[in-house]
This record gives C-alpha cells, structure tokens and sequence, in this order.
C-alpha cells in the first residue's frame, strides 16, 4: 500500500531505529510491499522504513531507473535488513544528494567511496556484500536514515546556511510533491 513520505521535521526521522524482528514475517512482508509502492508512487532510487514513519531496520534500493546514467545499476534491486557495515573504504568520493524526505533540495555529500555490508535480504538470507559507485551512494543515503542522519546533516556548514530557509519551508509543507507526505 503507498503510504505518506515523512518530510524534514518530522520526528521519526531523528530516531535511531531498531532491528526489524525477523520472526514477524508477515509484518516484515507489508513492510517491505508498502516500501515498494510507496517508492513507485514517489519516483526514488532508495526508501527507508523512517521514512514512511517505521522506526525499523529495513530499506530498499532501486538503481534500475537509473542505467541512462549509471548501466551499471540494470538490475541493481536490493530490500536490506538489519544492515551492519562491515568495512568501508578510507577513500571518499563527493557527490550530489537529494532526498524524497527533503523534496527540491540537492547538495553534495562526501561518504566512503566502496563499502561491505552484512545484511538480510527478503528471503531473510544473510548476506555480505561490498558496494561501490552510485550503488554503494545509494545504500549509504538510505542507511543514514536508520540512524537520524539526513544528507543534509552532512553538508558543509556554508551550504547548510544556505538550504536554511528552503528545510524550513520543509518541514512547514511548503513544498510542491507529487507524492502524499506527511509531517511529525
């Protein structure tokens, strides 16, 4: 079912989630249906529980849309669960974010250029896998979410004064969507 994004300001999406008990299967199922759709709906490339206001361990990517610029994301799908970085690479690379939950805003975010995450798929197999290029940005935008973190929390401080008044027109709903979002 598609289900209202939470835009910037809203609680939820400050909080550190839990793990998602893999023992409520059928729960786990909805969550992950509902992500998906939602995420249709929205026209992303990645969408974490916080987001449409579940406080749980679980996210999805989706580079499929994106082989035009990045081929070799054509079948890069991924539904992760209790995710846990294993490595990440000391080299950095920079490049510029948006997010479903900040609608209209863009800014460049520096993060670890490759990473290695253990982590339960849909068919709640365990999994270990290294992620580099727009995959690895992808994934690590939708994980930062399960701890609080915005993209916008990572900017310089120059750029985030200068998205000041444009988050604060977020987090009021002053902003043009052609999904349904919600506040708090």
């Amino acid at each position: 079912m598609i289900q209202p994004i939470y835009l910037y300001g809203s609680e939820v999406l400050r909080k550190k989630s839990s793990d998602a008990d893999l023992s409520r299967k059928e729960e786990l199922e909805t969550l992950i249906r509902d992500l998906k759709d939602t995420l249709a709906k929205a026209d992303g490339c990645g969408l974490a529980a916080p987001q449409i206001g579940v406080s749980l361990r679980v996210v999805i990517v989706d580079g499929r849309g994106l082989t035009e610029t990045f081929p070799e994301l054509r079948d890069f799908f991924r539904v992760i669960i209790n995710p846990v970085v294993e490595r990440e690479s000391t080299q950095k690379c920079e490049y510029s974010e948006g997010c479903l939950s900040v609608p209209g805003i863009y800014a460049d975010v520096l993060r670890p250029s490759t990473i290695t995450l253990r982590y339960y798929n849909e068919k709640l197999e365990q999994v270990t896998e290294e992620f580099k290029g727009f995959a690895c940005r992808m994934v690590q935008h939708e994980l930062s979410h399960l701890d609080g973190v915005l993209f916008t929390d990572l900017v310089s401080p120059i750029r985030k004064k200068m998205i000041g008044r444009k988050l604060q027109n977020v987090s009021r709903g002053k902003v043009s969507t052609a999904y349904n979002v919600k506040i708090r």
